[in-house]
């Protein structure tokens, strides 16, 4: 066999191809692990903004839905009037509002009775019966009006009287009895024998009086 003998040139050029091999490896390995590291580096600012963002919508949700609470609380729960035919309610809310009963149906008219009970006491959880009743020679400019009657003993109280307006029940009582709320910003309080309004005004358009002139009239004007 022979042997060949570079040339000291050949061998220059040698070891600079290789060691420009070497340094575009090396670019490639850097550029590889650069985009490795940016890809991680996004990965994890995303997640962070992702769970940033999560714990910002969770707690808007929250303070929504907070606020959602103490509004309601604040408004108190209302009560909800609905017809119960054949309960022993409704026919107890019949024998109460018989008189109204009646000089609806002396105009024709047979009255809707509407019902509905909550807990008015804060001690001994009495329950306390409303009374709406609709027809037209019933209700006023004002809308149809409510009566609240309390059972004690064996009878029916009647502790408010001739209100329009839902009620609702608030958290906060007087003399043993809850506040009540007529018609959103109208507060009751209850004085140890009756629910008294808070506002010096007559009841918002003096409902039992416009019931009444509007009998008469309808009344008149038949004997006529």
């Amino acid at each position: 066999m022979h042997s060949f003998s570079l040339s000291p040139s050949v061998k220059r050029f040698a070891v600079t191809a290789s060691s420009v091999q070497q340094r575009l490896r090396g670019q490639r390995s850097a550029v590889m692990l650069g985009a490795c590291l940016s890809s991680l580096v996004f990965s994890s600012g995303y997640v962070q903004a992702a769970t940033t963002q999560t714990h910002h919508t969770t707690s808007h949700t929250r303070h929504r839905a907070t606020s959602k609470t103490t509004s309601a609380s604040s408004k108190g729960n209302p009560v909800i009037l609905t017809q119960q035919p054949g309960t022993e309610l409704d026919r107890e809310a019949r024998k109460l509002a018989a008189e109204d009963i009646a000089t609806s149906r002396r105009h024709k008219e047979e009255p809707l009775v509407l019902i509905g009970s909550a807990p008015l006491s804060t001690q001994k959880g009495d329950v306390a019966l409303f009374i709406e009743l609709q027809s037209a020679a019933l209700c006023g400019s004002a809308g149809c009006s409510t009566d609240v009657y309390l059972h004690k003993g064996q009878d029916w109280v009647k502790i408010l009287d001739s209100v329009s307006g839902q009620i609702a029940v608030l958290p906060t009582s007087h003399r043993g009895m809850y506040d009540l709320m007529v018609d959103g910003s109208d507060r009751w309080l209850w004085d140890g024998n009756t629910y008294q309004d808070t506002i010096n005004a007559a009841p918002i358009g003096n409902l039992r009086g416009e019931i009444e002139q509007f009998q008469n009239k309808h009344k008149n004007t038949k004997s006529r």
